[in-house]
């Protein structure tokens, strides 16, 4: 049973039907790729076109260069244009994008079961990826932005309060403000428990004269390849 169906559908030469066959199942599997590329993320619409498109297109590539010879040239062709959209793609672009493709050379070969059953699998871990929440080290960062009298010793006014509060700090930027009676510090820190955010917060306050405090996410760019 098994065998069957992951068994070609054609050997060497392919029919109208066969061909239309391939084409219905490159397109569903196109649809899936795009949604669960979406899947709790932004994705722009031109994108996910493109990921529901590439499976067929590059069955009717590989089909119609029916040959080892142009196989090979229209694999290395279609994987630059991988390349050249890897160059400004995230990560979970890039998986995408070689899912669709990897999707487009299984059905060109007949291999229909095995398509659908990669995608399946692959969509699978990609869905639950998104939905389990993997605490990471980058999730603790926060910029933290202090005003402070211009009198105030800031460089080591809240060394006490960084030990307590966070894995470690580091001053990026200093900046006069109100005609130089005031400083702006930021400071890159990573908390220690995220529920202490508002303690350590009022803790500030009571250093800094009650002047304004901020904690932000980073501004940081998503993963790239």
């Amino acid at each position: 049973m098994l065998n069957q169906i992951f068994s070609a559908i054609y050997s060497e030469t392919f029919t109208p039907d066969i061909y239309l066959i391939c084409t219905a199942v490159s397109l569903v599997l196109g649809a899936i790729i795009a949604f669960t590329a979406s899947f709790r993320a932004k994705q722009s619409k031109s994108f996910l076109l493109a990921l529901f498109l590439i499976p067929a297109i590059v069955q009717t590539v590989i089909m119609l260069v029916n040959g080892s010879v142009g196989t090979g040239v229209a694999v290395m062709g279609a994987f630059s244009l991988v390349r050249f959209r890897s160059v400004a793609g995230s990560a979970k672009e890039i998986v995408s994008i070689f899912l669709a493709m990897a999707t487009g050379l299984a059905t060109a070969m007949g291999y229909i079961g095995l398509a659908v059953c990669f995608v399946v699998i692959i969509c699978i871990v990609m869905i639950i990826a998104s939905i389990v929440h993997l605490k990471e080290k980058d999730d603790l960062v926060r910029d933290l932005k202090i005003t402070v009298p211009e009198d105030l010793n800031y460089a080591h006014e809240f060394d006490d309060l960084f030990d307590e509060y966070t894995h470690n700090s580091k001053l990026l930027s200093v900046k006069t403000s109100n005609m130089g009676s005031l400083y702006k510090l930021i400071y890159r820190i990573e908390i220690i428990h995220e529920d202490d955010v508002q303690k350590f917060i009022d803790e500030l306050r009571c250093r800094n004269g009650n002047l304004e405090i901020a904690v932000m996410m980073p501004a940081v760019e998503e993963a790239r390849l």
